[in-house]
């Protein structure tokens, strides 16, 4: 199947716009960035801390710098090139078109199951509002961006802990090395958002203050997903669920406000998620300059197919596990240092950068190697 590199560009749903030969000043691409890091990923932070205990927190931080450093080493790829303008061409400059296939393939089978955690989410917290109640919902036109969306979550949180009488009174685990793979495989789901970072940088004015968008986007989204995973373990504890939301008592208005965001914030992205992989396919020598029929059905089928998935594995934060274990590890720590490696030939000298790349690949592989098998595992239990 041909994966044209252009169509990549569709996952930035929320990147503006550009004013032709402008480019996006600072503080946009900074916004866009963490609309990029600002995903689901914040209703699980807090059931990723209760797996892994009080010190899984560092390993938050750890993988935040982790990723952070990943991201610089994109840019210093798209350095060497001009002509590098997204991430499947990176892959294509480090290995020619197995790269680009091998990138591309990651990233659209990251996107199908993110709209699997999206359908999941929608039925778990709809539950949560209308218990026993089946209905059909469709047609909303509002929704709020990933930074509000997660600012309004987060408040919403403290509001019920501090306001509604819930409290801050669970004292948790120091360490659970049971836990630990969950808890690590969901970090990492949080960070996950290099395969868009090529495009933001490619946006810019001046690409040079890339690095400051990147430390900025990773100091902020931290603080958020830290201070989420904080008030979340503190009032719920080892009883916390796979959201956050399934948490809060549903009487309460700030938890109700939490719940319905959460409802509406993925049915606004949904169809922007699922369009890359349904253009990729309409795209392929299979379906070139096939009928309008053929798309309609493509589509249908994607959407039928995600559906039948989240219904037959309906453990949201399990699913985001694998995904953060297996996929977000590939995408977003061990290729991005692979690709480094390749492209850069300075970085092949023995020196202390390329032991840290290594070290960092190494201990990639083994995180991403147990964190799958775990989620996997964790998974058939379930089922």
């Amino acid at each position: 199947m041909e994966l044209d590199s252009l169509k990549v560009e569709k996952i930035e749903s929320q990147i503006q716009p550009l004013e032709p030969n402008k480019g996006t000043t600072f503080f946009r691409t900074c916004f866009n960035g963490l609309n990029t890091l600002s995903g689901v990923g914040i209703l699980s932070i807090p059931f990723a801390l209760s797996q892994g205990g009080w010190l899984s927190l560092v390993l938050l931080f750890s993988i935040a710098i982790l990723c952070w450093y990943t991201g610089l080493l994109l840019q210093r790829c798209m350095d060497s090139n001009p002509h590098i303008k997204t991430y499947p061409d990176i892959g294509q400059a480090a290995f020619g078109r197995k790269g680009r296939v091998a990138i591309s393939i990651f990233m659209y089978l990251e996107l199908y199951l993110v709209a699997v955690e999206f359908l999941i989410l929608e039925g778990d917290n709809l539950n949560q509002l209308f218990p026993n109640v089946s209905f059909n919902m469709g047609g909303h036109t509002i929704g709020a961006g990933g930074v509000l969306a997660s600012i309004i979550l987060v408040a919403c949180v403290f509001w019920v802990g501090a306001i509604d009488n819930v409290g801050f009174h669970e004292r948790g685990d120091l360490l659970n090395w049971k836990g630990l793979p969950t808890a690590i495989s969901l970090y990492l789901f949080c960070y996950c958002g290099h395969a868009v970072f090529p495009t933001l940088c490619n946006s810019m004015k001046d690409r040079s203050q890339f690095p400051k968008v990147l430390f900025v986007c990773f100091i902020t989204s931290t603080i958020t997903y830290g201070s989420m995973a904080v008030l979340g373990y503190l009032m719920f504890g080892e009883y916390l669920k796979s959201q956050v939301t399934l948490n809060l008592p549903v009487q309460k208005i700030s938890a109700k406000v939490a719940i319905f965001i959460t409802i509406v914030n993925p049915l606004t992205k949904y169809a922007i998620i699922i369009t890359p992989i349904a253009t990729a396919i309409e795209d392929s020598r299979h379906f070139c300059n096939s009928h309008a029929i053929i798309s309609i059905m493509v589509r249908t089928g994607i959407v039928i197919s995600t559906v039948c998935v989240a219904l037959m594995v309906p453990f949201f934060g399990y699913v985001m596990a694998f995904v953060g274990a297996f996929l977000s590890v590939t995408v977003s720590i061990l290729l991005p240092c692979l690709f480094y490696l390749k492209i850069n030939n300075v970085a092949r000298r023995f020196d202390f950068e390329l032991m840290t790349i290594v070290g960092i690949m190494v201990m990639g592989s083994f995180v991403g190697v147990v964190g799958t098998y775990t989620s996997l595992k964790e998974i058939v239990n379930h089922l």
